[in-house]
């Protein structure tokens, strides 16, 4: 594999070479390469990469991917062990935490980590993101309570987010520009696959004799198995090693830090928890609410003019919204993700309220999801590079992403059928398959001098989409779903606290056989159905946003030196000139 690149490199480093100067390692292969986040002086021209031979490059690229498929699987493995758990704890006030807890540590990290990786050695961020991840998921499998498998949840959100940066800064450092995206492609690919199988992994151990404690317990054993790779095989790369590790702390941005993270927070709180456990007029609904705007507003004033920090430190990449691209891209990669997370949520559903079916069995039914879109995300990773062209992906993704949205938000109920069912599901594998790890390649060539950044840019999307996703269709499945239920059991003696632990997957008196009528419980089931219904329009509203933005995209090469990016690198070299110019 690495022979025949090194081969190709061969032929074409000199052609490479003087596109991508920045791209360029040091001669001396046990130093760091500087990445093309940092301008690097004229050095002997090498592959990106090179210092490894084959059996080393084979094992990095397992380990590394082997991260990023059980980061994918740790955010949706709880979607169908959610009834056990409660069955265990109780507290089904508490049970929306399992699923927004992970992508919430994610989200709430995922800029720190993104900055950090422009400064400090590549090689420990990345192993010390796996340690975080490793160390929530053994807490959430020996939590003894409901709020320490809630921390733990959290925990290994943020180590995760880590790891999936670490691993897409290690593709970047060390591939060239033309293998880029496809090994990019492939870390999205495994992710993806990770997202559709925790459901399935998560449902067989929940009704095995393992229990769904393994379902967590099982990273210890890729952090084990991989660590030789991890602490021996993998080298440093420093970004900028003149650097003393006392000022690069120096220049982290920690009040943004500190704002970002509780913007997320607060607005988790605030609209996972009010409507449905704390009413709309509750004090507490309206605070987290009002704390979350303010906070936000903070944010955005501290950002916008620096405050305790400096133009190119800031937290969040301010520049990339210079740029018609980068905004459309974010808002790509946004709909792009909330399209897969609701889809792996609640397909299952479908099967296990309408058909009475396990865990497993239910989630086995993503399959079809599961097979398109890892087909199509590696298709783009290979393709995109070849036909250069990002903007028709987006278009494509959009229009699949619309029409399965649409019918099922139109036709979903009681009696739609299993091939209905995969038919929609297939539209949606191709519409987020198109577009799921586009953007970092897009970004990563538009802004070669802040790659770091970029992924970071994209990733929040990625990323923030979800909590958002999440946060609202939970808020609405849960809404509709409850009054709904609660009509149809009206005077057959059901609390409200048995129709939420119902609703969250726990087992009820409500679907025993003879706890109420053939009718009623066909009323039940419909209103189920009718919630799960309603919670597609958020893939329907997605949808449209996307085909919206790739619409307004330009029709550029994507390999070209288009005006964008000049206008990119221009808007950066000027903020970094005034910058340097303000010190002096």
């Amino acid at each position: 594999m690495r022979s025949m690149w090194d081969r190709k490199l061969r032929s074409t480093s000199e052609n490479t070479t003087a596109q991508l100067p920045t791209e360029e390692p040091q001669s001396n292969p046990e130093t760091v390469y500087p990445d093309s986040i940092t301008t690097a002086e004229a050095s002997p021209p090498a592959a990106p990469g090179s210092q490894y031979n084959n059996i080393q490059w084979t094992l990095i690229a397992l380990a590394v991917y082997s991260s990023a498929f059980f980061y994918g699987l740790d955010t949706t493995i709880v979607a169908v062990v959610q009834g056990p758990i409660v069955e265990r704890f109780g507290e089904v006030e508490k049970l929306g935490w399992l699923g927004i807890g992970f992508p919430l540590g994610s989200i709430a990290t995922i800029a720190v980590w993104s900055k950090s990786y422009g400064m400090f050695d590549t090689k420990w961020m990345y192993i010390g993101s796996l340690v975080h991840f490793a160390a929530g998921s053994a807490l959430c499998g020996a939590a003894p309570t409901m709020n320490g498998l809630i921390v733990g949840r959290v925990w290994a959100g943020a180590g995760g987010a880590g790891m999936y940066l670490g691993q897409l800064n290690i593709w970047t450092q060390n591939t060239i520009i033309e293998k880029r995206s496809l090994y990019i492609s492939g870390g999205g690919m495994v992710w993806g696959a990770g997202c559709i199988l925790g459901p399935i992994i998560g449902g067989a151990f929940a009704d095995s004799s393992a229990t769904w404690r393994w379902a967590f317990y099982m990273n210890l054993v890729l952090f084990g198995i991989f660590s030789p790779v991890y602490f021996i095989v993998i080298r440093s790369f420093m970004p900028r090693p003149n650097d003393s590790l006392v000022t690069r702390l120096k220049e982290l941005d920690w009040l943004g830090v500190i704002l970002n993270s509780g913007m997320y927070v607060s607005f988790v709180i605030g609209f996972a928890i009010g409507g449905t456990l704390w009413p709309w007029s509750d004090g507490r609904t309206i605070g987290s609410i009002v704390a979350c705007g303010l906070v936000f507003i903070l944010f955005c004033i501290q950002q916008k003019y620096s405050f305790l920090t400096t133009p190119t430190d800031q937290i969040f990449p301010l520049r990339f919204l210079k740029s018609k691209t980068f905004w459309l891209l974010f808002i790509g990669q946004s709909c792009t993700s909330t399209v897969l997370a609701v889809a792996i949520f609640y397909i299952p559903l479908i099967f296990q309220f309408t058909r009475a079916e396990s865990a497993v069995s239910s989630a086995v039914r993503l399959l079809p999801l599961v097979i398109i879109n890892i087909v199509t995300v590696f298709a783009n990773g290979y393709l995109l590079p070849k036909l250069k062209y990002y903007m028709p992906w987006y278009v494509a993704s959009g229009v699949m992403n619309t029409i399965g949205g649409a019918l099922f938000f139109g036709t979903l109920d009681r009696s739609t059928s299993n091939a209905a069912i995969y038919g929609y599901s297939v539209l949606l594998a191709l519409g987020t398959g198109f577009t799921q790890q586009a953007a970092y390649s897009v970004a990563a060539v538009k802004a070669p001098n802040h790659v770091s950044d970029a992924i970071g840019f994209i990733n929040t999307a990625q990323i923030g989409s979800v909590v958002v996703a999440l946060t609202f269709t939970s808020l609405i499945f849960q809404n509709v779903g409850f009054h709904k239920v609660k009509d149809a059991l009206s005077g057959l003696g059901f609390g409200d606290h048995e129709i939420r632990a119902a609703l969250g997957g726990a087992r009820s008196r409500i679907f025993e056989s003879d706890s109420i009528s053939a009718a009623v419980r066909m009323q039940v089931q419909e209103g189920i159905i009718d919630a799960i219904r309603w919670s597609f329009i958020t893939v329907l509203i997605a949808g449209v946003a996307s085909l919206i933005a790739g619409v307004l995209m330009k029709r550029e090469k994507l390999f070209g030196a288009s005006e964008e990016n000049k206008e990119v690198l221009k808007a950066t070299e000027t903020q970094e000139d005034g910058q340097e110019k303000a010190k002096e």
